[in-house]
C-alpha cells in the first residue's frame, strides 16, 4: 500500500506526561502507521491547557492550526496563531500555554531519530 490515511475521527487519543487540558491524537507514526523518521500528532488545547516545561526528546516542529498558543523557551516567549510554526532542536526546553478563552489546535511533527 502506498498511501496510509488516518481520519481524524479514527485517530488514537492518548495521554502525554506533563500536559494538562490537552488532548493529543496520533495522526501518523508510532501505532498509527509505520513511518520511518517522524511522528505527526494533532494536539487540542482547551482554554487554560498547558504543557509543562520539558526538554524535547527529538527535533520537533509545531504548526498552529487554530487559536493561539504561547511558547516559552529560556528567555524567549512568543504567541503563535494559525499557520505560524516554531522549531525546537533536540534537548531544547519549552513550555506551551493556551492563555486565551478559546480552544487551540496544532500539529506536532517530531523526528524519531
Amino acid at each position: 500500500m502506498s498511501m496510509r490515511v488516518t481520519r481524524v475521527g479514527d485517530a488514537e487519543r492518548f495521554d502525554s506526561s506533563g500536559h494538562h487540558g490537552v488532548v493529543p491524537m496520533r495522526l501518523q507514526g508510532d501505532q498509527s502507521s509505520p513511518t520511518d523518521g517522524f511522528t505527526v500528532v494533532l494536539s487540542n488545547y482547551e482554554s487554560g491547557g498547558a504543557a509543562d516545561t520539558a526538554a524535547q526528546p527529538a527535533e520537533t516542529v509545531y504548526v498552529m492550526v487554530s487559536g493561539e498558543l504561547t511558547f516559552e523557551s529560556g528567555d524567549d516567549i512568543v504567541r503563535l496563531g494559525p499557520l505560524d510554526s516554531v522549531h525546537f532542536p533536540a534537548g531544547a526546553a519549552r513550555s506551551v500555554r493556551n492563555e486565551t478563552d478559546e480552544p487551540a489546535s496544532m500539529i506536532v511533527i517530531r523526528s524519531k531519530r
